[in-house]
Order: structure tokens, then C-alpha cells, then sequence
């Protein structure tokens, strides 16, 4: 079992304990979508897969985030932001804009990438190292404003 899995099994245990219910219903989602995936690829995920899956999840509830939100259901938003504070909890600290910044430029320079169509080169080199640390979508913008 990889570390990562078994620090969010003991989250769980801890939740149980402490009658947490909306950490635990959200570490439980978490397990089940990592259980889902090594079922499917009869594989035991290591922990860049599982952050990979964490990551996701919490992708899809900052689009969940913006949709309830423009339909002026803050309620179902605000639950959203709580699943996606009990999530980054097992990801690995963000970087702040300056590091980010400063890893699109290592990677621009290492892919010698020129114009968007050298985008797919710098995501590559950069999508292991930002992995659950920073907003691919924002990285991506920043890569965009910096090859055109």
C-alpha cells in the first residue's frame, strides 16, 4: 500500500473516531475513486497516480464550485469548498506564483519551445512536477501569455 493511500486510511479512521461526517463521507469518496481505478487496471496505484486522482477530484469541484455558484446556489457551493478543504489535505503544498513562474521558465527553456505549438512540450515537462500542486488551468493561461 502506498503511503499516501494508507495516510488517507488513517484519515478515515480518525474521522470515524472524531464523528466528523463530512470529512469522512469526502475521504470515503476519495478511496472509492482510488479503489475504482485499481479495480479497473487491476494495478496498486502509486502515490503520483493517487494524487493524480485527488487532483481531479478536486478540478471537478471547482467546476461544480463555479456552476452552483453562477445559479446562485451558494449552499451547494459551500459544500463543495469544504470537500475541497478536507482534499488538500493529502496534496502536497501548493506553490506560490513566483515558483510556478519560475518552473514554466525552466521549462520553456529546457523544451526550447517558441509558440503554442511548443505548448504540449512545456505541459509535459511540467504536469509531473505540478501534480497536485497548483491549478492546471492557470498554468496553462500562464504558458499561453508566455509563448505568444
Amino acid at each position: 500500500m502506498s503511503d499516501l493511500k494508507a495516510t488517507i486510511n488513517e484519515a478515515m479512521k480518525e474521522a470515524m473516531r472524531a464523528k466528523q461526517k463530512e470529512r469522512l463521507t469526502t475521504i470515503r469518496l476519495a478511496l472509492s475513486a482510488i479503489k475504482q481505478v485499481e479495480v479497473d487496471t487491476r494495478t496498486e496505484l502509486d502515490d503520483a497516480a493517487i494524487l493524480a486522482i485527488l487532483d481531479k477530484m478536486v478540478k471537478q469541484r471547482r467546476e461544480s464550485i463555479k456552476m452552483y455558484e453562477e445559479a446562485g446556489r451558494q449552499e451547494l457551493a459551500d459544500v463543495e469548498h469544504a470537500e475541497i478543504a478536507v482534499l488538500q489535505d493529502f496534496l502536497p503544498q501548493p506553490l506560490s506564483e513566483e515558483e510556478i513562474n519560475q518552473l514554466i521558465d525552466q521549462a520553456v527553456s529546457q523544451s526550447g519551445a517558441e509558440s503554442m505549438r511548443d505548448m504540449g512540450k512545456v505541459m509535459g515537462i511540467l504536469k509531473p512536477q505540478l501534480q497536485g500542486r497548483a491549478d492546471m488551468g492557470k498554468v496553462s493561461g500562464l504558458i499561453k501569455s508566455r509563448l505568444n
